[in-house]
């Protein structure tokens, strides 16, 4: 295997037997493939490939019970354990809005789906796991002891696909790299902003205004944006821990965005990573990527809502954060207080 040919299935496994500590995503890339193509080449094995169809997932998922439910990105990964409930299918979005599982879905990005099996010492670990077209992890499943492994077993019988090859070609085709710097002047950002009545109208201006979303914080303002320390987003987390604040946390991907919602309660930092471990609600988020970080506030018809957000180096964000409220209601006073006092950066809007 050279640099410029792709490893095989067979050469996969061998590298994959030979370094059976490293994680799954840095011998993918240090392999040059997608962790799909990982996945795959386990496909007769350890997996098997199954329909990628979000809402056919839908339609069974409950009937596993309690489960581990892992959406990640790049940079943060957000585990929430619970059981799919209140789920509303639907083509171009679907919604989970169980008490410890929260998700918004966008199907199309769901192309590639096994169902996989890892042995651990006598233990066998279920899990299914879904892909976009790039081979890029969606969202993944875990069983858990409480789980229902017939109804795992019966979902996975149902949507087998006949093909079961090995082999895996990721199609990065239609993918955007980095931020837009819209043709918008800083008033015209502004009069958009100021006439926003729900936070969820804020993805629809930037689409108006073509504009990307770090594009849009750095040129509003700081009475609308403050550029923050790197470091704020693990002393937000601290604040919250020692003022028993509840926080929402939302991570993102092409495919799917995970959310927790409630009080958070043991946050440890592990070299370049800040996580929080709780019963169940786990975060693993990698400070050292963080090139960035907004607070950022949003007009409602309850008054402005405050986030946290954090960007990588591409302009990409990779985790936003805000108090948790109630429809209707005032943002907490105790929320915008821990935003208000986190570090500033040197400057808040660039040149």
């Amino acid at each position: 295997m050279t640099e410029t040919t792709r490893p095989t299935p067979i050469e996969i496994r061998a590298f994959r037997a030979e370094n059976p500590k490293m994680r799954e995503r840095d011998i993918a890339a240090q392999l040059g493939v997608s962790e799909a193509a990982l996945v795959a080449a386990e496909v007769g094995i350890s997996a098997t490939r199954i329909d990628a169809d979000a809402n056919r997932f839908l339609d069974r998922i409950a009937s596993f019970g309690e489960v581990m439910a892992l959406s990640r990105n790049e940079s943060a990964v957000h585990e929430k354990i619970g059981v799919y409930e209140n789920i509303k299918a639907g083509k171009q979005s679907a919604i989970v809005l169980g008490e410890n599982i929260d998700l918004r879905i966008f199907p199309s990005r769901w192309v590639h789906a096994f169902a996989v099996t890892k042995t651990d010492g006598d233990q066998k670990r279920l899990s299914l796991q879904f892909f976009d077209k790039a081979g890029d992890a969606v969202h993944k499943v875990h069983l858990r002891p409480e789980s229902d492994v017939d109804a795992y077993h019966a979902m996975v019988s149902e949507l087998r696909l006949d093909n079961q090859s090995q082999e895996f070609a990721e199609d990065r085709s239609g993918y955007s790299n980095g931020d837009i710097d819209g043709d918008v002047t800083r008033d015209e950002l502004r009069d958009h902003w100021s006439r926003m009545t729900d936070t969820h109208e804020f993805f629809g201006m930037l689409k108006k205004l073509k504009i990307g979303r770090q594009a849009a914080i750095r040129t509003v303002g700081d009475d609308y944006a403050w550029k923050l320390e790197t470091g704020a987003v693990a002393e937000m987390m601290h604040a919250s821990v020692r003022e028993g604040l509840p926080i929402m946390v939302f991570v993102a991907n092409d495919g799917i965005v995970q959310i927790h919602s409630g009080p958070i309660f043991n946050v440890q930092a592990m070299g370049p990573w800040i996580n929080i471990m709780d019963p169940t609600f786990h975060l693993h988020l990698r400070q050292d990527h963080i090139a960035e970080a907004w607070a950022v506030r949003k007009p409602t018809k309850d008054g402005h809502v405050t986030s946290l957000e954090a960007y990588n180096a591409k302009g990409e964000m990779i985790i936003q954060f805000f108090g948790k409220r109630k429809e209707g209601f005032d943002e907490r006073t105790d929320w915008r207080a821990i935003i208000e006092n986190l570090p500033k950066a040197d400057a808040s809007v660039a040149a």
